[in-house]
């Protein structure tokens, strides 16, 4: 028998920021597949085999949302750890700040709903606290 040694797995999220009249808005998916099925998110996932970190950024955030974007930064890298909250499961997020160049919004993949939410109603869609963060840090060094 022979023991696989346990790896984290490298996700990407993306946290794509736009001007409104009168507001700052953030592209927000609902995860369709698990974990956290249902809850609110960052348009993002796992990186492919060969593929850059800028590429999967701009990838899932076209396939979950529909909408193109321009990777701005690298913005922040998250860590989820094994804990009881979040059992076996150990990610390193790699967080990038980007805005939109074009396509039309549309749930796609694993995302069972994508919208633009206004920077003052996060407190409406129960946000991981650390995807929380990344979304302040974002609006703070937007350019």
């Amino acid at each position: 028998m022979t023991d696989i040694p346990q790896r984290p797995l490298i996700g990407i999220g993306t946290i794509v920021l736009r001007d409104t009249p009168g507001a700052v808005e953030v592209l927000l998916i609902r995860r369709g597949t698990a974990p956290e099925i249902g809850r609110w998110s960052l348009p993002g996932g796992k990186q492919d085999f060969g593929e850059g970190v800028r590429d999967a950024a701009r990838r899932e955030v076209l396939e979950e949302t529909g909408i193109a974007v321009e990777i701005q930064a690298l913005l922040d890298v998250v860590d989820m750890l094994p804990s009881p909250a979040n059992g076996d499961r150990h990610y390193t997020l790699i967080n990038f700040r980007a805005r939109p160049v074009g396509g039309t919004l549309q749930a796609g993949d694993d995302a069972m709903d994508a919208r633009w939410v206004p920077l003052t109603d996060l407190d409406d869609y129960n946000l991981w606290v650390e995807t929380r963060r990344v979304i302040e840090l974002a609006a703070r060094h937007k350019s």
